[in-house]
């Protein structure tokens, strides 16, 4: 005999479920990277002094009482110069194409820039509405600086409302998942209620293992590096093995990962290991191999890796 399914009573939850997507874009080094990290309340995208550290799409998870923001971190738009440039900027437009909102993050301190214009002048013609987070206004000590920025903005007539935050403190980014979560449509969570992203974990790491690199080698190595997860292997003990290879694109760049005898790549691997484990939450033993792999930058692999298009 079959079962007949019980039905689900209307009054079974005590609110109804919201869930969207709202994309974050801006200039490079606008603070997006960290903005969702401190929404999220985790490290899922990482952050660097670079310009252009994000390379695709990084979707974080916040919850609120009744509702599932998934925020789209976004590659910085710039004007492209390389194949993967091009990528990485034609990533950032889909994820707002995508979103129910936008929130276009602005550093108050370096006021509107030519990029920032740019945006503003693409979500016009777009016929798209933003809203306006700007960013780092714990550095700047003019108040009615921010003020008369924020109207320049507002003049433009591209933005509905507007946030004075702070991503790295932390100031004012609640008072922003509040007002967006209850922008978000009705609709059920699309994921479960204890992810935060739904970036795979080798990825992650490799992520993060990249931005120590940015880190370590500051002008060093521009662009011209790139890391690959090849191995997770669980343990027994709950531990896990990372292997990973760092691609350069000619035999002096490698040289200058490894160091006088290793001791940069050790260092850097010190590093990302400690993150690591403290992202897992479990003991983590990795494993780096630096390898040259001329114009990695053009290969189709690469680009589908990152969920990028390379015939942008």
């Amino acid at each position: 005999m079959n079962e007949v399914p019980t039905p689900v009573a209307e009054d079974r939850l005590p609110y109804q479920q919201r869930c969207g997507f709202v994309a974050l874009v801006g200039a490079p080094n606008a603070g997006k990277s960290t903005l969702l990290n401190q929404l999220v309340g985790t490290k899922v995208s990482i952050v660097s002094p670079k310009v252009q550290t994000t390379r695709t799409r990084v979707r974080g998870i916040v919850m609120t009482e009744d509702a599932q923001i998934v925020f789209i971190d976004t590659p910085g738009i710039f004007a492209p110069k390389r194949r993967l440039d091009r990528a990485m900027v034609k990533a950032a437009w889909n994820g707002a194409d995508d979103a129910d909102l936008v929130v276009l993050v602005i550093d108050a301190g370096s006021g509107i820039t030519d990029e920032d214009l740019a945006i503003i002048n693409q979500l016009k013609d777009q016929n798209r509405k933003a809203i306006l987070a700007l960013n780092k206004v714990d550095k700047v000590s003019d108040k009615e600086k921010l003020l008369r920025l924020s109207q320049e903005l507002f003049a433009h007539e591209v933005f509905t409302d507007v946030f004075m935050i702070s991503a790295k403190k932390g100031a004012g980014t609640q008072d922003l998942v509040n007002f967006l979560a209850a922008k978000m449509p009705d609709g059920p969570w699309m994921f479960p209620e204890d992810d935060v992203s739904d970036m795979p974990l080798r990825l992650l790491a490799a992520e993060i293992t990249r931005e120590k690199l940015y880190y370590q080698l500051q002008q060093e190595l521009p662009y011209s590096a790139t890391v690959e997860t090849e191995l997770w292997e669980e343990r027994k003990d709950g531990s896990v093995k990372l292997e990973q290879t760092i691609f350069v694109e000619r035999e002096g760049q490698k040289a200058i990962i490894l160091g006088k005898g290793g001791k940069r790549i050790k260092a850097l691997g010190s590093d990302a290991r400690k993150e690591l484990e403290a992202i897992f939450e479990r003991r983590v033993h990795l494993f780096l191999f630096v390898k040259v792999r001329e114009n990695w930058g053009d290969d189709p692999n690469r680009f589908a890796m990152w969920g990028l298009d390379p015939n942008a």
